[in-house]
């Protein structure tokens, strides 16, 4: 049987583009939903500017409200160096560095080139390991830009080679407008893959095309264990036009409990946590399992 970590970003990414501003007590309990369900590794919130992303205002509010769990591994969103002396005040295990494989998505969304961004996370590296706080690295658009279209390969790789040679501790490679297919994953993460070694990677896969779970799979296939999902797959980026939510959690664990492949997940409680997530979303979710799970037994299929 295999094993494959999966890292809930329903509170932030699920929650991040609602047009309804989520209390920071409904948070709380979404983040303890998941906790129930064995998920513990949770990215939380994000360090952003509250008038970009006005429902993520509250990221102090809630990581103090989330310190009482002890068996939380929280992360946190960080788009530069000022988010990260934001961040740095709490109890964190780990901040997510986004940047982005094309300018146009760099600029629309963090104000920065890439090589701007680069830098100050090259500058960040020495500041966290001395705060002890794990870094990840994530490049959003990876497989293609609301802006400018099809990525290249070559520029993501490039970047990914950069990032390793910084030291970054995980580093994520991002569907963000849930453009990818199967081949195109399994072929670009095989190569991430080949680059990173031991440095561990995660992909981040949106659902918008429904495309969700093959492509899942297809990172499987080419030897990702880590993978960042959304229960009831709520959520979306706010700077990339027509992106839909993210993978559902509940449907990816459905996957590989079928596939006899270890999540250390309870699924029942997953369902109560997507149901909730479902319930402070105004839009309408893309997970799929938990509907069916209402009406169709499972028995012993799952």
């Amino acid at each position: 049987m295999g094993y494959v970590k999966i890292i809930d970003v329903s509170p932030r990414d699920g929650l991040q583009n609602d047009p309804n501003i989520i209390s920071t007590n409904d948070k709380e309990k979404l983040v303890k939903h998941l906790l129930d369900a064995g998920v513990t590794s949770i990215e939380v919130t994000s360090f952003v500017h509250p008038n970009k992303v006005p429902q993520m205002s509250d990221a102090a509010e809630v990581l103090k409200a989330v310190e009482k769990f002890e068996e939380l591994n929280p992360i946190a969103l960080i788009p530069n160096l000022k988010g990260y002396e934001r961040a740095k005040e709490h109890q964190l295990t780990e901040i997510n560095w986004v940047s982005s494989a094309t300018e146009t998505f760099n600029q629309k969304n963090i104000g920065l080139t890439i090589d701007e961004n680069f830098k100050q996370f090259e500058s960040l590296q020495p500041i966290a390991k001395k705060d002890g706080i794990k870094t990840c690295f994530s490049i959003a658009v990876s497989f293609g830009c609301p802006y400018e279209g099809e990525v290249s390969e070559e520029k993501v790789l490039d970047l990914v080679k950069r990032v390793k040679a910084a030291g970054a501790d995980r580093i994520g490679i991002a569907d963000t407008i849930g453009i990818a297919t199967p081949d195109q994953v399994e072929r670009l993460m095989r190569k991430v893959l080949e680059i990173t070694a031991d440095t561990p990677v995660a992909i981040h896969l949106h659902d918008t095309r429904g495309l969700g779970s093959a492509n899942a799979y297809a990172a499987y296939q080419a030897g990702v264990r880590i993978f960042e999902t959304a229960v009831s797959g709520i959520g979306g980026c706010p700077f990339a036009p027509g992106a839909a939510g993210n993978l559902a959690t509940e449907d990816l664990v459905y996957l590989f409990h079928r596939m006899n492949i270890n999540t250390g997940l309870d699924f029942d409680k997953l369902l109560e946590a997507a149901d909730f997530a479902a319930s402070l979303s105004s839009k309408n979710p893309l997970g799929r399992i938990r509907h069916v799970e209402r009406k169709q037994p499972r028995g012993k299929l799952a």
